[in-house]
């Protein structure tokens, strides 16, 4: 596998240089801004670019959405100083975000990971066929007292807004993340589904509808006790999502 480095720290570049290399996987071509990553790119057509966002003259952030123009873009990863870039960065279709300095392993689980996509996924990904269309991610990202966590999507119970925040129930727990439920609704569409004006499940875990006192529901979850309130405004539309599934 072919790949660009580029960070305009010259101890983390040669860091990520022989991480890779001693790896046995290639670096074709190093560089110090998003000009220069583009222009590398452009020249060596590598399979994934390794790319800093807080550089000089062109942030990797611009440097990403440019290489999702090309016709063949690289797969991206973020390797970055700073946590808050996360779900800004995923918006910029990278299929992964590590905090420096960068850990061997989740290093090379990110192109392990890239390795195996192939050219009709990553078209998916980019949604090369309509450039105006907004990425879709399989992961929601929350800062937490661990710096940034990657929260799969099929690992989300159900999103409810908490205050000025977003409470996301997981396999694992509970975090908060700064996104809205109307955000979260048009990017997932179909897998997420509005039971009441303060909350939307993931439909993988719907196990049931029940009814509780005066004529309230709740939604059940497949492998959790907890239940959400469905509102009367969203019950028939609820309804009719069950009996389709």
């Amino acid at each position: 596998m072919r790949i660009v480095v580029c960070d305009d720290e010259p101890l983390a570049r040669e860091r990520l240089v022989r991480i890779v290399q001693e790896s046995g996987y290639e670096v074709v071509a190093q560089a110090t801004t998003g000009a220069e990553a583009v222009t590398a790119v452009k020249l060596k057509q590598p399979d994934v670019i390794l790319l800093d966002i807080r550089m000089p003259e062109m942030d990797g952030v611009r440097c990403a959405q440019l290489l999702n123009e090309l016709e063949h873009p690289p797969a991206i990863i973020f390797v970055t100083a700073y946590d808050h870039y996360a779900i800004t960065a995923f918006k910029a279709n990278a299929i992964g975000y590590l905090l420096k300095p960068a850990n061997k392993d989740e290093l090379l689980d990110a192109l392990s990971k890239a390795k195996n996509l192939n050219a009709a996924q990553l078209n998916q990904i980019r949604k090369l066929e309509d450039p105006t269309a907004r990425p879709v991610r399989e992961h929601i990202s929350a800062r937490t007292h661990r710096g940034v966590e990657l929260i799969k999507l099929k690992d989300i119970y159900y999103f409810t807004a908490d205050q000025k925040y977003v409470k996301v129930r997981h396999k694992n727990g509970v975090v908060l993340i700064d996104e809205t439920l109307k955000e979260l609704e048009e990017e997932f569409g179909e897998r997420l589904f509005r039971v009441h004006r303060n909350a939307i499940i993931n439909l993988s875990y719907l196990d049931y509808l029940e009814t509780i006192d005066s004529g309230q529901y709740q939604v059940r979850f497949k492998g959790i006790e907890e239940a959400l309130a469905v509102s009367r405004r969203h019950l028939p539309a609820l309804r009719d999502k069950i009996q389709s599934m």
